[in-house]
């Protein structure tokens, strides 16, 4: 039997160990649910924000939104001048997950599509970063999942073997991506199902009624 240290985890961060929503802070910015999906699909869009992942300044996007909706301009500096306010905090069930997986001495490693600027705020609100061995950071790399490049930017820089490191995402986009580059993966859906799937890989022991 292999032991754990030949195989490797590694989790996406926001939507899977964070609860990172924009929307956590615009509801306290609109008083009507419609008018604020309009605004994050029309004006501070999912386009946008990749930009940002990929490496763009916080200065630069937001002054570049300004100029397109000027009579936005408020609600469009509000997303990086009070970014914190999108970060609920950690989703309990799967850092505590996470703990499990460190715990059976499975080495750990991220891989998030993140501004570099704003991860550097989450870096220090989330101490269960400090248990991975490896983070790459998407808007430090100039290059965002799920482009073939950043996969092999995670397993060169880590020596990690694609068919002995598990994937954890919850974007179908990055899960398919990582399994074309021959890493296992997982599309995380709800905590039950992220457990039960590193169970049935033998990478956490079975829960116990």
């Amino acid at each position: 039997m292999r032991s754990n240290r030949d195989r490797f985890v590694v989790f996406d961060l926001g939507g899977v160990l964070i609860d990172w929503d924009p929307r956590h802070l615009y509801r306290r910015l609109f008083d009507d649910e419609e008018q604020m999906e309009w605004f994050l699909a029309n004006v501070t869009t999912h386009e946008w924000n990749v930009l940002q992942d990929r490496g763009r300044s916080l200065t630069e996007a937001t002054e570049e939104l300004v100029a397109r909706h000027p009579e936005h301009e408020e609600l469009i500096r509000a997303y990086y001048e009070r970014w914190p306010e999108m970060l609920a905090g950690s989703i309990g069930d799967n850092v505590a997950t996470l703990a499990d997986v460190r715990a059976a001495g499975l080495p750990l490693y991220a891989l998030t599509n993140w501004s570099a600027e704003t991860f550097a705020q989450a870096r220090r609100k989330f101490e269960f970063l400090d248990w991975f061995q490896g983070i790459i950071v998407s808007g430090e790399e100039g290059m965002a999942k799920p482009d073939e490049a950043i996969f092999h930017v995670l397993l060169d820089r880590y020596e990690l073997k694609a068919p002995d490191t598990t994937f954890i995402d919850d974007s179908a986009a990055n899960v398919e991506q990582a399994r074309r580059v021959g890493l296992d993966a997982i599309h995380y859906v709800s905590p039950s199902q992220l457990r039960a799937g590193l169970q049935e890989r033998g990478l956490l022991a079975e829960t116990k009624p």
